[in-house]
């Protein structure tokens, strides 16, 4: 039976810092007001670069540490709620890119929880036996999707991408995994309607920038997310001391806080790094895994145990356990 396994990881964020001081000359806002909130001190904005030109960037990592070439790729997965353009897909654009001309390349959009979402996609991918390597890579440039006039939202995201290089191996990584939506609920998160505009139909208005109940998405990350996490680890082989580090989507400072407890983990389990990127959205997972790796707190040997959670719009949120 094929398995897979992570053996490389990597990010990219754009070179601009823009911090809360800096927000606070364009809007009514302080870092105070931001941090205290957030936990958000800062964010990465592109100048140039596009969805496309970042995840490039993090795949050339990949290879590079790999010492692969593109094509030697078979798949390539971008999870994104930001890309290009819909059609070609940013994946697409990134195959391109990076010379990936064996490599069959689409988007997913599952927001915030698009990284786990796509990388247990992959995992099926390898399992099959049919496809040996494939690129994961969680991407954004969330700047074009805020209204810059709108503090409550503005001052939360960044752009930037981070991603793994999945192989096939003889040994067994994942090991287990819980997806989830709610469509009832998607109207607390929105962002991208386009209306019908055709000759033949009722004129719709498109709604260009992303929206959010803020209160509402709180408290689902802490209920439902939080829940989900204890019923995926509660189902799976292992306990919850047995996990070295849970890598939550980097929203909210406060939400880690709250999830520690309600998971019954100690906080310096759960790292952060929301207060150097802000909400990356699809990015913020891997980024954090790919610091994690540089900083030395999960080696890439298979020694450690890690539990990966997004939430987000759809709603959606998804948990992967697996040992990297």
């Amino acid at each position: 039976m094929a398995f897979a396994k992570i053996s490389q990881v990597a990010h990219y964020v754009p070179e601009q810092v823009v911090t809360n001081h800096d927000l606070a000359q364009i809007m009514d806002t302080n870092d105070e007001w931001i941090s205290s909130r957030t936990g958000i001190r800062q964010r990465h904005i592109s100048r140039t670069e596009s969805t496309s030109d970042l995840a490039t960037e993090v795949a050339k990592k990949l290879m590079a540490k790999a010492g692969i070439i593109g094509e030697e790729l078979d798949f390539i997965i971008l999870a994104t709620i930001t890309p290009d353009s819909m059609m070609p897909s940013t994946a697409a654009r990134v195959q391109a890119n990076i010379g990936a001309n064996k490599a069959f390349a689409f988007d997913l959009t599952a927001a915030c929880s698009g990284f786990v979402f796509a990388l247990s996609t992959a995992e099926k991918f390898i399992a099959s036996g049919r496809f040996q390597k494939g690129l994961v890579i969680g991407s954004e440039t969330l700047s074009k999707a805020v209204d810059w006039s709108d503090r409550s939202t503005a001052v939360l995201f960044g752009d930037g991408a981070g991603g793994v290089l999945l192989e096939a191996s003889e040994q067994e990584h994942f090991l287990a995994e819980s997806l989830n939506s709610d469509g009832s609920r998607s109207e607390c998160l929105t962002y991208g309607h386009s209306g019908l505009h055709s000759p033949f139909s009722d004129q719709e208005s498109a709604d260009s920038f992303l929206k959010m109940d803020g209160r509402t998405v709180f408290d689902f990350a802490i209920r439902d997310v939080a829940k989900s996490i204890k019923q995926t680890i509660d189902e799976s082989p292992i306990e919850v001391t047995d996990l070295d580090y849970l890598l939550l989507h980097q929203a909210n400072d406060r939400i880690l806080d709250k999830m520690a407890r309600k998971i019954g983990v100690d906080r310096a389990k759960l790292p952060a790094n929301m207060m150097e990127y802000g909400n990356t959205s699809a990015a913020s997972i891997p980024i954090l895994l790919s610091e994690c790796v540089e900083q030395g707190l999960i080696p890439l040997d298979g020694s450690q145990t890690v539990l990966l959670s997004g939430f987000g719009g759809g709603l959606t949120w998804g948990t992967l356990i697996l040992t990297i």
